[in-house]
């Protein structure tokens, strides 16, 4: 049976159920019953989660921790420079283990409702451009992307978030789950 490691913030908190149940009886699915965060702690932590989930390919995203503002400074917790930095180390080590990566693009976000109920800002702006540097560096490098943004676009964004403008119900996290299912299966060849 394959293995999948899931690695990522929230969001893939939220669907990681769903991939588990999608591909039941084909892969066993693994990730860290932590929060993944930001693209510093994914990096800090990559080695540790790639040997516990010892995977035959991994699903990876970061980039809603890493774009978030301060409603008093208005700067991101990890700039652009540095998440392309932390991105370009996580993909060539993961590339030195021959291990398949898939990477996944950042959810949108619903800036005005975010703002209302958190204590600091996600802006889509933010997201578009992270995306950008995320998409430039994995193309350069052949990694295969699942544009989990477009997904929920194209499903309707503001029926799948919750009030907080940015994590997802269950309808959500399942077809993200289900998508994320689809791409692991596709990345092995199993139709």
């Amino acid at each position: 049976m394959k293995r999948v490691t899931l690695i990522g913030d929230s969001i893939r908190m939220g669907y990681q159920q769903h991939v588990v149940t999608a591909l039941q009886g084909r892969a066993e699915v693994w990730g860290p019953a932590t929060n993944g965060g930001d693209s510093s702690k994914v990096r800090t932590h990559l080695t540790e989660w790639m040997q516990e989930g010892a995977a035959d390919i991994i699903h990876l995203n970061c980039g809603l921790h890493d774009l978030r503002k301060s409603f008093d400074t208005g700067k991101a917790q990890i700039d652009t420079e540095s998440y392309r930095a932390n991105l370009c180390y996580i993909f060539d080590a993961v590339a030195a283990t021959g291990v398949p990566l898939i990477w996944a693009a950042t959810t949108p976000v619903n800036e005005a409702w975010h703002h209302e109920r958190k204590g600091f800002d996600r802006l889509e702006a933010d997201v578009a451009a992270y995306n950008a540097i995320a998409l430039e560096e994995a193309q350069q490098r052949g990694i295969q992307v699942n544009d989990l943004h477009a997904v929920i676009e194209n499903a309707g964004r503001d029926r799948l978030l919750s009030e907080d403008g940015v994590h997802f119900g269950d309808q959500g996290c399942t077809l993200l789950g289900d998508h994320v299912a689809t791409c692991v299966q596709h990345c092995w060849g199993d139709e």
